[in-house]
């Protein structure tokens, strides 16, 4: 995880500490999930997305061979 910081309204934070006590969570965990809620709603595939391009070009041939060229970088 990677922290970041935002800005709220003085609502938005005075309703976030309210659910924080009835929910048991804290503001963070609900921060979280509201925004994957959002990321879930404008694309509800973004997660499978994500995981599908892991390993996209492992099969290519076409590409040169990076391991030599970071060795000659070094050099």
């Amino acid at each position: 995880m990677k922290r970041t910081q935002i800005f709220l309204t003085e609502a938005q934070r005075k309703s976030l500490k309210a659910l924080e006590a009835v929910e048991h969570r804290s503001m963070g965990e609900l921060i979280r999930d509201a925004v994957d809620q959002m990321l879930e709603q404008r694309n509800p595939d973004w997660k499978a997305g994500l995981l599908s391009a892991a390993g996209l070009w492992e099969e290519r041939k076409d590409l040169p061979d990076f391991q030599a060229l970071r060795e000659e970088l070094d050099r």
